[in-house]
């Protein structure tokens, strides 16, 4: 089975990445959180600098783009050519209601047929370019009956890969995945499928595989793997136990670089602050310290709690 660390937006850019890499590993690709290109930028330099490919040495990125004209997403798609990408995919499942306001994310899927002129104009340019473009999606928008349509529109063109997050735009990521929709797929989608959604232990894949009548053959990780960084070794080998010297060593490696790269103490701290939302849930004796840090402000009131929070 290989596993994708699927891209979250202000969490795992390059300096997570590598981090991730180092201590970890055992991901086949990496996607990179989207850029949003325009009419006016097919690139911002923050995005540019994520994407460098020496910023990403020793690990397989793919970058995902975010749009809902073809020409923008053709434009980014000529500047990640260049910088050596041969995969690029197409983020079709972000539910944030910004981006779904815009029409693009999940927002783009009940627009059927402006959906298909979009498709029709990226592979045309991806065959002539000699790229591939795999997609990431929900099941619909409003209706999760949608997806028939959608599959009858992504089996129209050469699909690298099809990433599921059988759900729609409305769940967010609250309840059950719609599994049924997922067995649709496995027998009518042309494209190998990677399935996304509610894995955060070996239990979660082994409920999901029964469902399903088979084990996926390609699993995105998100959500699980930044709360349990081990979760990969956890699928593996079902050793669910936490390597808190590794854990640790990954924090402090984030937190250095990120200190290398940012300034003054907050900016540092905010991103600190946003991957704990997530790790907590391996701190669970360590729930009234962990409230206090995520409301500092300074380098010494952060390692202070840190401290605590070690030798809890």
């Amino acid at each position: 089975m290989k596993v994708y660390f699927a891209p979250l937006e202000g969490i795992t850019g390059y300096l997570y990445r590598n981090a991730y890499e180092k201590l970890y590993g055992h991901v086949d690709k990496y996607f990179a959180p989207f850029i949003s290109p325009s009419e006016k930028c097919a690139m911002i330099p923050k995005e540019r600098k994520d994407l460098l490919p020496e910023n990403n040495e020793g690990i397989v990125l793919v970058p995902q783009i975010l749009t809902n004209k073809s020409n923008n997403f053709i434009d980014a798609a000529k500047e990640l050519e260049a910088m050596g990408y041969k995969e690029i995919n197409l983020n079709l499942g972000c539910p944030s209601g910004t981006v779904c306001s815009k029409g693009k994310g999940a927002g783009f899927l009940p627009e059927t047929a402006s959906l298909d002129s979009f498709l029709e104009d990226i592979y045309a340019y991806a065959d002539d370019a000699g790229i591939k473009i795999s997609l990431k999606t929900r099941l619909g928008f409003y209706d999760p009956e949608k997806f028939y349509d959608l599959v009858e529109t992504f089996n129209k063109y050469p699909v690298r890969e099809l990433i599921i997050h059988p759900r729609i735009r409305s769940d967010f990521y609250k309840g059950e995945p719609r599994l049924e929709y997922y067995s649709y797929a496995l027998e009518n989608v042309k494209a190998p499928l990677v399935y996304n959604g509610n894995i955060f232990s070996k239990k979660d894949l082994e409920n999901i595989s029964t469902k399903l009548n088979t084990t996926p053959d390609t699993i995105m990780l998100g959500r699980g793997l930044i709360s349990k960084p081990g979760l990969i070794n956890e699928l593996q080998t079902g050793d669910s136990t936490v390597d808190y010297s590794k854990f640790w060593e990954l924090h402090d490696t984030v937190y250095h670089e990120y200190q290398k790269i940012m300034s003054p103490d907050i900016n540092v701290l905010y991103k600190m602050k946003e991957l704990w939302t997530y790790w907590r849930v391996m701190f669970e004796d360590s729930d009234k310290e962990i409230k206090k840090l995520l409301k500092t402000k300074k380098y010494a009131e952060y390692e202070g709690i840190l401290r605590k929070i070690k030798v809890i």
